[in-house]
């Protein structure tokens, strides 16, 4: 009875001791957050996974074959470097902390303090979105796990016992993090930037008409599928902020014309080429039907050089074809200032047949 005693007695005190000893040996990774047990749902919150990242997968080898042994052990393997070893804890150069093992961007220079437990510590991530929370319950304490929402790499653990204004401490190794100096992460971001603006740039394009009428161009063009937005106006002219009375008095040298945004993977420039030669005739000079003065004139005013190429292949198309039994009088122009209409004007006959 005696001899269990004290081997309960020990298995008592290990328990009581332990989280002691596993500070001692594993420093802030091995410490439990202050106040955690008192989170209680707030606590399963912050274990849900973020979602908005592009998920990074790769297999055990692969990872084995970009990251040095350390940064494997680290984080693909939820290792802990020794305290007061790793690179990044007293480095405060500006810029930003990446994922080692994806580059996703972590922490910025701007929240990184002195803990004084040995590890590089943050108050909070650049994005929520790219860090990724589990519960961990390893070492007999509950603790809150670090990992990177993009490949899912262990980064550290965090704590709440950090300095205002977050109260945070995100306890970071070394070997899970890849600094980026200031000049370069602003060079990359603008670069996304750009590249974003680019695609985005890309995704739609805009084309210039003057047939006729604005009323009765811009419905047509609304009719065809891909075209995103119109909006009728003058171009071509030399008077600033033309009014449509001062139009009309045809002493401006503007036309009636219909702006249009389009999705170039629903319908081509080509593709509105054709429509424009179907629904107006071409060959009438300064006027359309009982229309008539410069304003009228029928137009086609590029925005670039393939635009205008196309253009004017068309034309010669059309001519060669001998489409129409007159000479073609579209005139081939850049694009310059367009000027929107007055307000009633816009979407006209779309307004009348609503209000029948």
């Amino acid at each position: 009875m005696q001899r269990n005693f004290s081997l309960d007695g020990l298995v008592f005190v290990f328990i009581l001791l332990s989280p002691f000893f596993l500070f001692l040996l594993q420093g802030c990774d091995s410490r439990p957050a202050q106040g955690l047990e008192n989170r209680g749902n707030q606590a399963a919150n912050l274990c849900q996974e973020a979602t908005t990242v592009k998920k990074i997968i790769k297999t055990d080898e692969e990872w084995k074959k970009v990251l040095t042994p350390e940064e494997y052990r680290v984080l693909r393997r939820s290792g802990t470097e020794r305290a007061f070893t790793g690179k990044y804890n007293d480095h405060y150069e500006r810029g930003i902390y990446a994922c080692a093992a994806c580059g996703t961007p972590l922490f910025s220079s701007e929240s990184k303090y002195d803990h004084g437990t040995g590890w590089p510590s943050f108050l909070a991530p650049v994005d929520e979105n790219h860090i990724e929370y589990r519960s961990d319950y390893s070492f007999l304490a509950k603790r809150v796990e670090v990992r990177c929402a993009a490949c899912g790499s262990h980064l550290g653990h965090v704590f709440d016992d950090g300095p205002p204004p977050t109260g945070k401490h995100y306890c970071i190794n070394s070997a899970a993090l890849e600094f980026m100096p200031a000049d370069a992460a602003e060079k990359k971001e603008a670069r996304e930037k750009s590249s974003q603006e680019k695609q985005a740039s890309q995704a739609t394009d805009r084309a210039t008409f003057a047939a006729g009428c604005f009323w009765g161009v811009e419905d047509k063009f609304l009719q065809i599928p891909g075209v995103l937005s119109t909006r009728v106006g003058y171009t071509g002219g030399t008077v600033k902020n033309p009014t449509y009375k001062l139009v009309c008095s045809d002493t401006t040298g503007h036309a009636e014309a219909v702006e249009i945004v389009f999705d170039p993977a629903v319908v081509s420039y080509q593709a509105l080429l054709e429509r424009f030669f179907d629904f107006h005739d071409p060959t009438q000079v300064n006027r359309q039907g009982p229309d008539v003065g410069t304003q009228y004139r029928s137009a086609i005013f590029y925005h670039n050089d393939e635009q205008k190429k196309a253009a004017l292949e068309m034309i010669e198309k059309l001519t060669r074809e001998k489409k129409f039994d007159r000479p073609i009088a579209t005139l081939v122009i850049p694009a310059g200032e367009f000027y929107q209409a007055e307000d009633y004007h816009q979407k006209y006959y779309q307004k009348l047949r609503k209000s029948r």
